[in-house]
């Protein structure tokens, strides 16, 4: 510090303040700053044109952007069932595995296997319901999923899916995010990033949660991680006021509310001014955002306006929480411009109790899941809307414990279905071994999943990124690759 006493004037450098480096440095500092904003000019950039639907005004963080390129989608919900489904009793039929029920499995299978709870050497356990082939495309679909087998010809079906994780919160976040750490940005977060939001009046990101519990990985499964969280997801509630303490206390009333309002955004904006904080941004957009919600909220969530043969297709009844509920409040909100809605469904852990446990998780979600694809396609919504659906891992061919109605966790092979917004439809995709153990056909990994998404809401996956701690982030790590065989 000595030799550079000449930097500090003649000053103390212990009581040399933040200010006074920003003062000083300011000419350096606007240097990296410009430096910063010419690198990022493979970033998605803003609209030359304001979107019809509205977008955010002036410009401000959640302003509609334009992609890399041409994008077939330009919006997402995702269906994702936590805790796992198994693929062997939903869409991985294996006459071997039924063959063989009760057996133990080859030693070439499980050699240098790690399960996450059981013995590898436990006994195989056949599936336990039937099958039968639907539609055109001939998917094979089990008993459980009656509604799916309606709409198998407008969805592709991945059969090939593996991860690298096999406990419930880091394969959760590891599906979410592209990595098992916490902290980093979810895809809902990437995407309305990177393309913005087309409605001033709700948020861009949604999430809805139902089930008897909430995710393992939590609100990290759609958070924003190191990027503005501007960008995060907005858990609502399917009944009521979607954010608690939306609606006004009494003795407050719109004038009321909007001076107060309009004096705290004054003092946010100066304070903005000076500081650059995108999280002053981020508060501004909120504050404004709960007041325009006021307004369009309670039409949102009045399901009782939707005709009975809409509500009777999804199973869905106003004023009572439901998943159905939320996949109709999920078409609601992508009709106004909400660009990411993501529904978690809990529990799909079948250690045990797996037949019964199993098929009330589909009598809960299955009509309601197919409703919603022919619901987007009937209003010509779904060629430009992904829907995704699937849970983090699989489930083990072997037995859970001493029964026979259990299986572990299995990240070796799982599957997923999607449709929509250039997803060929009427496609299977991939193969796993005579026991659903290992994929051995067309293997699709979650950051290849993830690449694919984003090609086609228009980006190249490995540009779209964001500098933190002196490196680009992307949600792709430093892999993943275009799966073309799942795009029409």
């Amino acid at each position: 510090m000595n030799c550079q006493m000449h930097l500090y004037r003649g000053q103390d450098p212990k009581l040399v303040t933040r200010r006074w480096f920003f003062r000083q440095c300011g000419v350096g500092l606007g240097a990296i700053a410009l430096g910063e904003l010419l690198r990022q000019a493979g970033f998605a950039a803003p609209s030359s044109s304001p979107s019809q639907l509205g977008g955010e005004e002036g410009g401000g963080p959640l302003a509609v952007k334009q992609p890399h390129y041409k994008a077939r989608a330009r919006r997402v919900v995702f269906l994702f069932m936590a805790g796992a489904p198994s693929h062997l009793e939903l869409f991985d039929y294996k006459p071997q595995l039924a063959k063989y029920d009760g057996t133990l499995p080859p030693k070439h299978l499980i050699e240098g296997y790690r399960a996450a709870f059981i013995n590898p050497n436990s006994k195989l356990l056949g599936p336990k319901f039937k099958f039968a082939r639907h539609g055109q495309c001939g998917a094979e679909l089990s008993e459980l999923l009656p509604h799916l087998a309606t709409v198998v010809d407008d969805i592709a079906i991945v059969k090939s899916m593996v991860t690298d994780a096999f406990n419930h919160a880091p394969a959760q976040i590891f599906m979410n995010t592209g990595t098992q750490q916490f902290g980093r940005p979810s895809f809902g977060a990437w995407v309305t990033y990177g393309l913005g939001s087309e409605t001033r009046d709700l948020p861009a990101f949604v999430v809805f949660s139902s089930g008897s519990k909430g995710p393992s990985g939590g609100n990290s499964n759609w958070g924003s991680g190191f990027l503005p969280t501007v960008y995060e997801g907005v858990l609502f509630r399917s009944s009521g006021d979607p954010v608690l303490y939306l609606s006004n206390p009494r003795g407050i009333d719109a004038s009321i509310q909007r001076e107060s309002l309009d004096t705290i955004q004054h003092l946010n904006q100066g304070h903005l001014d000076v500081v650059g904080d995108p999280e002053i941004a981020t508060r501004i957009n909120s504050f404004e955002m709960a007041y325009r919600m006021q307004t369009s909220a309670p039409e949102l969530m009045d399901l009782s306006r939707e005709p009975k043969h809409i509500l009777q297709m999804y199973g869905a009844e106003p004023g009572k929480p439901s998943f159905a509920n939320n996949c109709l409040l999920a078409r609601r909100l992508l009709e106004r411009g909400v660009r990411f809605v993501q529904l978690f469904h809990e529990a799909w852990d079948q250690h045990g109790n797996l037949k019964k446990d199993l098929a009330k998780n589909c009598k809960n979600t299955d009509q309601a899941c197919a409703a919603l694809v022919r619901d987007l396609k009937q209003r010509g919504m779904l060629e430009d809307t992904i829907v995704l659906w699937g849970g983090e891992f699989g489930r083990t061919p072997m037995v859970q414990g001493g029964g026979d109605d259990g299986r572990d966790h299995h990240p070796n092979a799982f599957t997923m279905w999607m449709a929509g917004g250039g997803i060929k439809p009427g496609l299977t995709l991939g193969q796993t071994d005579e026991f659903g153990f290992n994929v051995v056909e067309d293997r699709v990994h979650v950051h290849d999943l993830h690449a694919t998404l984003l090609h086609l809401l228009g980006f190249d996956h490995t540009r779209l990124t964001y500098r933190f701690q002196g490196r680009d982030f992307r949600l792709t790590d430093v892999h993943g690759r275009i799966v073309h065989k799942l795009l029409a």
